[in-house]
């Protein structure tokens, strides 16, 4: 019996950028440049490109290893069936390769232009993403995402570190803000997406502890998303525009939280119009707190 052996077609410079996960990316560059540009000191605009720059690339890097370890769970879910990998667009080997050299680029141009702190937080940033989480974490624990989203909350932290040569309780905050935030962000699209999960065997919490639990640790961290949000503000890091938007902000989110916490569904054609709501907010929820964060930072140095 002849076998037939699938050989990859050639990758093209969209496919590779497809590895970096430029969605997943545009938020990681918009909260690093605003941990960067919130910090209070101002640093040199070419450094500050640097800066942001190595922590695009190290995200890219990271998102290239995360693709090419999973690329056979990918193969399986219908929502990621079309990534470079699993489509045969692309070689792992290629992918792996590539991945590596992004993270060490960015990690050593970090180290010699900034300084080798904020490099080391960026290290730990991109191995936490490509080693703990995707490796260790996602299948093996529902709290995948729990401790998983520390991963995401790095990259204000690198910012500010990036400015200051420091770290103190204002970046240590920005980094609790996105780790709260990133359950209930995620845990939204997991409720309408779960049967991928399912099918390919990743213990998300929709899937291993059903939606009703699910739905209620999503309400639960919102609310303890909505004190936390205004820590910034009431220990005297930023002004009342940051202040307020956190509340505003964060009420809204509680509230859409309360309608997929309290919510039960009649059946698997009944539509998840409140989890896609509150998915699409969380989004710009995160874009609005940091830039609302920036803003503060701008009234002060005009004042």
């Amino acid at each position: 019996m002849t076998q037939t052996v699938t050989i990859p077609l050639p990758a093209d410079w969209r496919d590779f950028f497809a590895l970096t996960k430029p969605r997943v990316m545009s938020l990681v560059i918009f909260t690093g440049l605003c941990g960067l540009l919130a910090a209070p000191v101002t640093i040199n605009p070419v450094l500050g490109f640097t800066a942001i720059l190595c922590i695009a690339i190290g995200a890219g890097g990271a998102a290239a290893l995360n693709m090419w370890w999973e690329a056979d769970l990918d193969a399986g879910m219908k929502r990621t069936a079309a990534r470079p990998i699993p489509a045969g667009r692309m070689d792992p080997t290629a992918a792996r390769d590539f991945g590596i050299a992004l993270s060490v680029l960015s990690v050593l141009l970090m180290g010699l232009a900034i300084g080798w702190l904020t490099a080391a937080i960026l290290a730990v940033s991109i191995v936490y993403y490509a080693v703990v989480y995707t490796i260790w974490l996602k299948p093996r624990t529902p709290q995948n995402i729990v401790i998983g989203g520390g991963a995401g909350a790095f990259p204000p932290l690198i910012g500010w570190v990036a400015a200051t040569g420091h770290v103190t309780a204002m970046p240590v905050l920005l980094f609790a803000i996105i780790f709260f935030w990133t359950p209930p962000h995620f845990w939204a699209l997991a409720l309408f997406v779960q049967s991928d999960y399912a099918k390919v065997g990743i213990p998300m919490m929709p899937v291993v502890a059903g939606e009703t639990s699910t739905r209620r640790q999503i309400l639960a961290y919102a609310v303890l998303l909505l004190p936390l949000s205004a820590l910034p503000w009431w220990i005297g890091g930023t002004g009342a525009i940051y202040g307020v938007s956190a509340l505003v902000l964060s009420a809204l989110f509680v509230a859409l939280a309360w309608r997929v916490g309290m919510r039960q569904r009649t059946g698997p054609d009944d539509p998840m119009q409140p989890e896609r709501q509150l998915f699409k907010f969380s989004i710009l929820y995160l874009f609005v707190l940091f830039a609302a964060l920036v803003a503060d930072r701008w009234l002060v140095v005009q004042g």
